[in-house]
């Protein structure tokens, strides 16, 4: 907190950025005395304009024009003056039947809670999975030719990008044999403990143990491989900010490396349930990144974020990833 911002400069800042949210125009004296101080002179809030610019929380491009808020005035505007923004009796069952409704055919929850706060916000949504985490529900072969499909269903998603080579000679029941096996050493293990069953899987396999080293080597490769998922990744590039093509190129330097994005969201504080980073935080100058990580009993479930202009809809933002976090968590327990 900075004790040398009175609270009547607060209070114009706070209307400053509301302003400048919504409008997206540099906001004037006249606009904060008519619509949010009215009963303050013009004088006196254009001193006090002056003043906030002067201490580096406003900007000004043109001596005649409206102000704009900095970076800096957005972090005090996050961590002492933005209202928390209550989402609506709609909104709330509208992300109640969007997981309902998603659950019982999307192959993954990940994907599913992105595209979900992508559509709430209406910008671009980041997701950072981690499937170590994850428990085993179902694990089995399923023939393909001459190879056999691993599909692996854990209780946030559905993995099946792994084929398996048999011998010529195996038969159908021996496949399914096989995944009776799986399934009983595998079935309920978190997979970042399917090492610690490998030698009783291979045990377990008296013959075909090739295909049981292949099955394991799959296995072991999505225990630790994170994805970076995307939704929406236009929504953004909607905003007026964007009409400046070299704003267009540092944001699309972020979204399209999915290598910073795993970067930026991986070295979250596990204990901090809102994090934001605001132009040069990390991302462009032009950018701003607001993310949560989700989890249950002390199970990570994933990090999820919003990445748009500076100029973002916060208090919004931060409503709709606290109302589908709790949801989720309440999905997953149950």
């Amino acid at each position: 907190m900075d004790e040398t911002i009175s609270e009547r400069k607060k209070k114009i800042l706070q209307s400053v950025v509301n302003e400048y949210v919504e409008s997206a125009i540099p906001v004037s004296s006249k606009a904060i005395t008519q619509k949010h101080m009215t009963d303050v002179s013009s004088a006196t809030v254009r001193s006090e304009l002056a003043a906030l610019e002067e201490m580096g929380y406003l900007t000004q491009f043109h001596t005649s024009g409206g102000r704009i808020p900095s970076p800096k005035a957005y972090k005090l505007y996050i961590e002492e003056l933005m209202e928390r923004s209550e989402l609506t009796s709609e909104q709330v069952n509208f992300i109640r039947e969007s997981f309902a409704r998603r659950a019982s055919h999307a192959e993954s929850i990940v994907k599913s809670v992105a595209d979900l706060i992508s559509e709430l916000t209406d910008y671009t949504s980041v997701a950072l999975s981690d499937p170590s985490a994850e428990r085993v529900k179902n694990v089995g072969l399923f023939p393909c030719g001459d190879k056999a499909l691993l599909l692996l269903v854990t209780d946030l998603r559905i993995l099946k990008d792994s084929f398996i080579a048999l011998p010529e000679e195996m038969e159908e029941e021996e496949l399914a044999r096989i995944s009776a096996t799986l399934q009983a050493v595998f079935g309920g293990r978190r997979l970042d403990s399917v090492r610690e069953a490998e030698a009783e899987a291979m045990n377990a396999f008296t013959s075909y143990r090739q295909v049981c080293r292949e099955i394991l080597d799959a296995l072991f490769a999505y225990t630790s491989r994170k994805d970076v998922i995307l939704s929406g990744e236009s929504k953004s590039l909607q905003k007026p900010e964007y009409d400046d093509a070299e704003k267009v190129k540092e944001f699309l330097s972020l979204v399209e490396s999915k290598e910073k994005i795993q970067g930026l969201l991986a070295e979250e504080d596990p204990e901090i349930r809102i994090q934001v980073k605001i132009g040069g935080e990390g991302v462009p100058e032009d950018c701003s990144l607001v993310s949560a990580n989700y989890s249950v009993g002390g199970r990570q479930l994933g990090t999820y974020g919003v990445v748009g202009p500076v100029r973002m809809d916060y208090a919004k933002v931060v409503s709709v990833l606290e109302n589908v976090g709790e949801i989720l968590q309440k999905l997953v327990k149950n």
